[in-house]
């Protein structure tokens, strides 16, 4: 097993029927803090060691919903200390991630809030998010190994 380049799965997105509901249930049961809100479809949240995003699924969607065909989950992502470990991530995944069944699906960006990432795939089409978060990734956790 080769050393992992990230600090852990740290991050979810999630889509929502009804953003101002859950938005409400992960404040009120989770203790979830605002660190961020775009726009009227997206907000950002953590508790002080994760990231946690909720995105309100369109009109169009909504309409034609079935959760039967449709998954929630947008992404999960893992975290990386700098914008220079998403581009090392990034480099290093190009020439393996298709042999090993998956694809990079968003190539390394600059997002509006600070963070810098990019979004790739596995053999399932689960799409995982390498970021770089700025209120998160300079945290250091304690290895469970010891």
């Amino acid at each position: 097993m080769t050393t992992p380049f990230h600090r852990g799965l740290r991050h979810l997105a999630l889509r929502v029927m009804d953003l101002p509901r859950s938005r409400r249930f992960y404040e009120q049961v989770l203790g979830m803090q605002v660190v961020w809100e775009p726009d009227p479809e997206n907000v950002y949240f953590s508790s002080g060691v994760d990231n946690f995003a909720l995105h309100q699924i369109s009109k169009h969607e909504l309409d034609s919903y079935d959760s039967s065909k449709t998954q929630l989950l947008d992404h999960m992502g893992v975290i990386l200390e700098s914008p220079q470990a998403v581009d090392r991530m990034y480099h290093e995944m190009v020439s393996s991630i298709e042999s090993l069944g998956g694809r990079i699906t968003k190539k390394p960006k600059l997002h509006r809030d600070g963070s810098y990432s990019f979004y790739f795939s596995d053999p399932d089409g689960n799409v995982i998010q390498a970021l770089y978060e700025p209120t998160i990734s300079g945290l250091m956790w304690v290895n469970s190994k010891g």
